[in-house]
């Protein structure tokens, strides 16, 4: 489908992946929920609609509001660390995590939070003149925002700027492969490594998501990172952590960068406590003894968590405290300068680092 120039808000976006069922339901082929909808519904993800025959997107050019923020809040470690990322999301989301740190956004089923409006090209044009090196589709899933996303990463390519999508990687197959061939980078939660874990607290399963990062670590060029939000008690055992490990290590590669971050109370966890910073600790040493190579803490101020080392000879090359660089010893090819081995990731010259700032903006719509 060839997507008008410079389209605005619609919330009538003809969507794409879905079919008709024999009982004259549609059903959307976009995740594994297969939302099989009436007239007037919408799927779980509350954005995903049927009107007539026929599937809308309803947030098409509407977001829950634009900022910039540091690459590192992503998290992306190795993706032009230092650099400042322009992000957005719009509302809903297709699972149903109780422990959702994003909740007002992501569990909306209201509209009236959309409150900014704006077209793929001026999301590019706004984060080019904010000095964003990229743009990031987040605070709830892109996924199911697919269409609105694939369209602003081909204005931000033409622009010269990256792409970068943060995901539960809960998708299949076919459009996975459309949705990522539009993605520079992507960070992809993965919530814990049981199957009881996803069914009883996402509402989901795992397998889809393992799938995901399989294809993007070795069927594309996307720069992957991972992240598991560590929660007191449901996913934070030895031998979880130990089991997550070594699976990335061995299905994945030990170079893709794993980050532990710390869980607050919210949502309908909100009787748990807050992440331990031990826990955090332990995690990181339970995934470097696995053999994975970048293991991150985050969510909390942890230097050592938070640093950057050679694989090699063990050299810290990026200090971060929480999102900002402290210090950078990285060649501008990503080279150890001690031993010259090559850090997996993308990387340029650095220009310093963006630091905690988080700075919310206004766009044109057009």
């Amino acid at each position: 489908m060839k997507r008008p120039a410079e389209r605005g808000p619609d919330e009538h976006y003809p969507a794409r992946w879905w079919h008709t069922l024999d009982d004259g339901r549609i059903q959307c082929d976009l995740c594994p929920r297969d939302c099989r909808l009436h007239e007037g519904q919408r799927g779980l993800c509350f954005v995903r609609k049927r009107e007539g025959d026929a599937m809308v997107l309803a947030t098409y050019g509407r977001s829950s509001g634009f900022c910039v923020d540091p690459i590192e809040k992503k998290p992306l470690n190795h993706f032009y660390p230092g650099s400042s990322v322009f992000s957005f999301g719009t509302a809903g989301c297709n699972l149903a995590c109780k422990f959702c740190q994003n909740w007002d956004i992501s569990k909306s089923a209201s509209m009236d939070r959309l409150m900014d409006q704006a077209s793929p090209e001026a999301i590019a044009r706004a984060a080019q003149r904010s000095g964003c090196r990229s743009v990031a589709f987040t605070y709830n899933d892109p996924v199911i925002f697919a269409e609105y996303a694939m369209d602003t990463a081909d204005a931000c390519h033409a622009l010269g700027l990256a792409t970068v999508a943060v995901t539960a990687g809960y998708i299949h197959a076919g459009p996975r492969r459309e949705f990522y061939a539009k993605m520079d980078a992507a960070n992809v939660d993965l919530k814990a490594f049981t199957e009881d874990f996803y069914f009883k607290l996402t509402g989901a399963h795992i397998a889809p998501v393992l799938d995901t990062l399989k294809y993007l670590v070795h069927e594309t060029d996307v720069w992957t990172e991972i992240t598991t939000l560590l929660i007191p008690g449901k996913n934070d055992s030895d031998a979880e952590l130990r089991a997550l490990s070594q699976w990335i290590a061995r299905e994945l590669t030990p170079a893709v960068p794993l980050h532990f971050t710390a869980f607050h109370p919210d949502y309908k966890l909100d009787d748990l406590p807050p992440t331990p910073p031990a826990t955090l600790a332990r995690a990181r040493r339970i995934a470097r003894d696995a053999g994975l190579q970048h293991v991150y803490t985050g969510n909390v101020h942890d230097r050592q968590g938070g640093t950057t080392f050679c694989p090699q000879c063990d050299a810290a090359l990026i200090e971060r405290d929480w999102h900002r660089i402290v210090r950078h010893d990285l060649s501008d090819d990503g080279r150890c300068p001690h031993c010259a081995t090559a850090i997996a990731g993308r990387f340029a010259p650095y220009r310093g680092s963006f630091g905690n700032r988080r700075i919310p903006l206004r766009v044109h719509a057009r």
